[in-house]
């Protein structure tokens, strides 16, 4: 899993409320196990029009919102069924960053299995960083996780809440293989001592 750095980019702007994850990736394109490939098809049936252009009408589709990595969207973002190829696909759009004053539970888990941060601000705080957006669209806010502040471009400074173990997973790139990884010399040892004992399992 990549590593979560600090960095600036765009904020798009999604002033939706209770975005599902039927409208993040409609089941249609469920197929496929591998996490890659799902970007084209994030938001599809608001990104595309019938004949499948691109809809002017949906906010993501505006220039000025191109190459963003962080997401400013509604309350309860991600409700809905509990598919992991929606932060897939979240992740491979380009997006490491959802700002929202809430999530849906399994929705705001996976998203630490797949290096995209899922910031809670309260309802206040994501008003302010949505009016910025919306009067000045291409706008950049920086994100610095080691410090848990979301920094604007008009000068707003928010702190962040997160929790320990997530947030060091997050900055060192470990997902659940790569936190088991870091035990292989004493899983190693354990197999080899099981050989030994009880030889006739590996027979």
């Amino acid at each position: 899993m990549k590593a979560y750095e600090k960095h600036k980019s765009v904020a798009a702007l999604m002033d939706r409320s209770n975005v599902d994850t039927d409208q993040i990736i409609p089941k249609q394109f469920l197929k496929k196990v591998e996490r890659s490939g799902f970007g084209v098809h994030l938001f599809h049936d608001w990104r595309y029009r019938a004949d499948g252009s691109d809809n002017p009408n949906f906010e993501l589709n505006k220039v000025e919102f191109i190459g963003a990595k962080i997401l400013v969207a509604g309350d309860n973002f991600g409700c809905g069924s509990s598919r992991e190829h929606a932060p897939w696909a979240i992740a491979d759009y380009g997006f490491n960053t959802i700002i929202s004053t809430s999530y849906a539970d399994i929705f705001y888990n996976n998203c630490f299995k797949n290096s995209i941060l899922p910031i809670i601000v309260s309802k206040q705080e994501l008003d302010d960083l949505m009016t910025e957006i919306a009067g000045n669209e291409g706008v950049e806010f920086e994100i610095d996780l080691e410090n848990q502040q979301i920094s604007t471009a008009a000068g707003t400074v928010i702190n962040f809440e997160i929790d320990a173990f997530r947030k060091e997973n997050l900055l060192k790139g470990l997902d659940d293989i790569g936190l088991t990884m870091q035990n292989i010399d004493k899983i190693s040892a354990f197999e080899q001592r099981q050989k030994q004992a009880m030889p006739w399992l590996w027979t």
